[in-house]
């Protein structure tokens, strides 16, 4: 389980941050911020998986390719955003969190226009033409 492995080594370095935050601070950050970014590429790789079977399905619905590279690019600006944030937040700098987490929301924002039209138009299809 690969849970169980991401976990012992989340555990593994949060003691060893622990000791050594005592002696050499900036040590300590750069431990925590290293073994963050171990675990993000650890489980980045099983993104794949989900992405194809993502794929597969918007193809059998006819769903156009392009809603779901849209949607899965906000998906990877939300799940950036929080990691960057965290981060930031772990070496105290809440302030410069908030910020990435508002630049990602932004971002998000400009990501989700085309497909807000887009319902928004197919909503006023569907409406009565009024005389």
């Amino acid at each position: 389980m690969e849970i169980i492995q991401i976990v012992g080594l989340g555990l593994v370095a949060t003691v060893l941050v622990l000791v050594v935050r005592e002696q050499k601070p900036m040590f300590g950050f750069l431990l925590a911020a290293f073994t963050g970014l171990f675990i993000f590429l650890f489980v980045i790789g099983k993104i794949e998986a989900v992405i194809t079977v993502l794929e597969q399905l918007a193809d059998r619905s006819g769903i156009p390719s392009i809603y779901l590279k849209t949607i899965l690019k906000i998906i990877g600006i939300a799940y950036i955003a929080e990691f960057g944030s965290q981060i930031v937040r772990d070496a105290g700098q809440e302030s410069i969190a908030s910020k990435i987490e508002f630049a990602g929301k932004i971002l998000i924002l400009v990501l989700a226009v085309p497909i807000i039209s887009v319902i928004v138009e197919t909503v006023l299809g569907l409406l009565p033409v009024g005389s």
